[in-house]
């Protein structure tokens, strides 16, 4: 049934959320990316989406499957990136490598969330950090269609500007006092609150404050990278001392238009400080009431055989959304996971 102008009234059940043209869009932008890589000779890869370890991150939550594996039941994850095994791959080939491919983490939906989404994930050998934003910014410039200038921002800069206080050096009850002036009390409290330890709730505040707080103010005038963040966020990222004494994550992230696009590493080579963190993140997931996960023996491994290297994931949906102009993700993904 059509309106007097011949248009739909209604859509199909089955109809997608995003439009033909949007996905022929897409289709020339994932074209683009794969050419940018082939003309660096950059290896593409294909990995599992289905692995035995899980993601020990506290804040990011596995997809679990049940499968059958020789007959007997057992528990896969699905990938929440691709970085273990394609450091895997990089220990062995020490090749530069990329990667696209679906990635999930569960309970994340929104107009900047998805329980699936794609992510553009690759790693140079020997790259610094200063290194790998330089590619980034040629990336962004291949498929903006024009030059780009991204400004570089201290994490501390960027949390004095818009919350006020120093966050490696502010004391716990000031970044609480914080809070509560911004309203944000609200927002996961009780999370912070079950946090046994100081650091572990100091962190937490931090999270809290700069996702809030900071976080929509990030890139708007120009492609922003956040540099030298809390050592509590350095997930697989080495650590260095910054310009007045503080330990700091070597790692940065890419905001535009107020939205987290690029998650970048220094990537930490030892296995066993590897394993001391994953055991530390299973601590504070027991705090949490979340599950314990399986440690993926087989990254550690081959941590110690890692090259001096930097690594970065891309999401793809939220890099389109931003280029494009989409509100939501709902505009750049056919059927987002409440409709697949």
């Amino acid at each position: 049934m059509s309106d007097a102008n011949n248009q739909p009234l209604s859509k199909p059940s089955y109809a997608p959320t995003m439009t033909l043209a949007m996905a022929q869009q897409r289709a020339k932008l994932m074209s683009a990316i794969r050419q940018f890589f082939a003309t660096r000779q950059v290896l593409e890869v294909q990995t599992p989406l289905l692995s035995q370890a899980g993601n020990t991150d506290t804040f990011l939550q596995s997809v679990a499957a049940q499968v059958t594996y020789q007959d007997k039941p057992c528990t896969y994850y699905l990938h929440t990136s691709p970085e273990f095994a394609m450091k895997r791959l990089l220990a062995s080939w020490q090749v530069p490598m990329y990667q696209i491919c679906p990635v999930f983490r569960d309970n994340e939906i929104g107009a900047r969330h998805n329980i699936e989404f794609t992510m553009l994930e690759w790693y140079q050998p020997n790259y610094s950090l200063d290194d790998m934003a330089a590619q980034l910014g040629e990336l962004l410039e291949l498929l903006y269609g024009h030059p780009i200038i991204m400004s570089h921002y201290r994490y501390v800069d960027a949390f004095m500007d818009f919350v006020g206080i120093h966050p490696l050096t502010a004391s716990l009850a000031a970044l609480q006092a914080v809070a509560e002036d911004k309203g944000l009390i609200g927002f996961d409290f009780n999370s912070v609150e079950s946090c046994d330890s100081e650091q572990d709730r100091r962190q937490s505040w931090l999270d809290l404050l700069f996702s809030h707080a900071v976080e929509p103010n990030l890139g708007h005038d120009l492609p922003t990278l956040v540099i030298e963040y809390p050592p509590a966020t350095a997930a697989l990222a080495k650590t260095a001392v910054d310009k007045e004494g503080n330990i700091v994550a070597k790692r940065f992230e890419l905001y535009i238009k107020g939205i987290e696009i690029a998650n970048a590493y220094d990537e930490l080579a030892d296995g066993q400080a590897l394993r001391e963190r994953f055991e530390q993140d299973n601590q504070l997931r027991g705090r949490h009431n979340l599950p314990q996960m399986p440690i993926d023996m087989h990254l550690l491994a081959a941590s110690n055989d890692l090259i001096p290297c930097s690594g970065i994931a891309v999401g793809v949906d939220r890099l389109f959304m931003v280029i494009t102009g989409a509100s939501s993700l709902e505009e750049v993904i056919p059927f987002p996971s409440g409709l697949a």
